[in-house]
């Protein structure tokens, strides 16, 4: 079975900062609900978890990740992950091609195009199901990853206020763009910190998403009861 969703949001931070976050594979699977990267293989090559929560239990599917794109010059990543459930009864595997585009200085838009494939158990919940949880999961990304991006902005905004007072550099700019935090610098501490920091929730709560699913039917109806 297969599901394909493409979606864009807003994000409340610059293209450059967001790009940063995305160049990031530990970065970008910490704004997935539930997911954890387990094992960095090499710089395309991931290996992580995803736990799902349902009520009282609790699932772990494991799985590896691949980067089959980075491209700077677009803003634009392709990752492809397949994995297990640990009783082996359930797999899947999705495609994503994300980019950023620049709105202004200071805001950017995240697009995503993504295909999903299940086999097994999951199977069983059918397209519609499948496609509303997707869907759920993926605007619950897009949050993650734009809070990420607003703490980022901050950040910098932050440090470029207090830079703007110093010396300036070779370029004669005081300000600190993402490209200078690098090397072992308490700057790159605090940029990295940003971007690796926990968000909750960590852990996928299927009850959650199913309530998201009934409540936005509820709107849909609604609105159609309206015309």
């Amino acid at each position: 079975m297969n599901v394909t969703l493409e979606k864009s949001f807003p994000l409340p931070g610059s293209a450059e900062l967001a790009w940063q976050i995305l160049c990031d594979i530990e970065a970008v699977a910490s704004c997935m609900p539930g997911a954890r990267i387990t094992e960095r293989i090499d710089a395309q090559h991931y290996k992580g978890t995803v736990s799902v929560k349902f009520g009282p239990a609790s699932m772990s599917f494991r799985g590896e990740i691949e980067v089959k794109a980075l491209d700077a010059a677009s803003c634009t990543l392709v990752l492809l992950g397949k994995g297990t459930d640990s009783t082996g009864s359930s797999g899947a595997s999705m495609e994503l091609c994300a980019s950023i585009a620049a709105v202004d200085g200071d805001n950017c838009t995240l697009y995503g195009n993504s295909t999903v494939s299940v086999s097994g158990k999951a199977a069983s919940f059918g397209g519609r199901m499948m496609g509303s949880v997707a869907d759920q999961v993926l605007r619950q990304f897009a949050a993650n990853f734009g809070a990420r991006v607003a703490r980022l902005q901050a950040l910098n905004g932050a440090l470029g206020s207090t830079a703007a007072s110093g010396p300036r550099d070779a370029s004669g700019t005081s300000g600190l763009s993402m490209d200078k935090i690098s090397g072992g610098t308490p700057v790159a501490a605090a940029g990295l910190s940003v971007m690796h920091a926990p968000i909750e929730p960590s852990q996928l709560h299927v009850f959650s998403l199913l309530w998201g699913m009934i409540r936005d039917g509820f709107k849909s109806l609604f609105a159609s009861g309206r015309k």
